[in-house]
């Protein structure tokens, strides 16, 4: 069964924090079950080849199970310096995705660049989001958002020009912000 989910398309780190939602009143989990985490996977582009060693199951689990708790602890790692970055417990828990893995340059048949190395293949997705996290900080933090609307759960990159987003979708919280000010100034008349 495919989850319909809001906001796609955010980079990486904040797709992977937006695998948590609010749907009518109740927060809805993405990567509560293997099903959800393989869609995840698939639509982010990192569902492993076949013959991946991240496809593949530790003794006594099963296949992808060692993924999914990998990305729930990098999504909890990152929502945590998005929302308290002066933590140092948030920083360190960051700092732990991304030790488990890294870039070396390499000098490829194309000429230069790099390769990532993993020392746990099933840990590869969620520290590509942390990474992304990492280069959306160093890029410009402050278009890192969190939705404007009380109830909503959602992040996303501001990219308008005045840096003036407030909501995660114009036709979903904006709209209900709109009408809820509406609301309040008919009421009042």
């Amino acid at each position: 069964m495919t989850v319909e989910r809001p906001l796609l398309g955010e980079p990486l780190g904040l797709d992977l924090l937006n695998t948590t939602w609010i749907d009518r009143g109740n927060r809805r989990d993405m990567l509560d079950d293997l099903d959800g985490t393989r869609q995840w996977m698939v639509e982010a582009g990192l569902a492993p080849a076949a013959g991946d060693p991240a496809g593949q199951p530790a003794a006594g689990e099963p296949a992808g199970e060692s993924v999914r708790r990998s990305l729930v602890a990098a999504r909890e790692a990152i929502r945590a310096h998005v929302d308290d970055p002066g933590s140092e417990s948030a920083r360190v828990a960051l700092n732990e995705v991304l030790s488990w893995g890294r870039t070396r340059p390499v000098l490829g048949p194309e000429g230069p660049g790099t390769a990532n190395e993993m020392d746990d293949p099933s840990r590869r997705a969620g520290w590509a989001a942390a990474v992304n996290y990492l280069e959306l900080l160093a890029g410009d933090a402050s278009r890192i958002r969190r939705c404007a609307h009380p109830e909503c759960v959602l992040y996303f990159y501001d990219t308008s020009p005045k840096r003036s987003r407030r909501w995660c979708s114009m036709a979903g919280c904006g709209n209900r912000a709109k009408a809820a000010r509406h609301y309040a100034r008919s009421k009042q008349s």
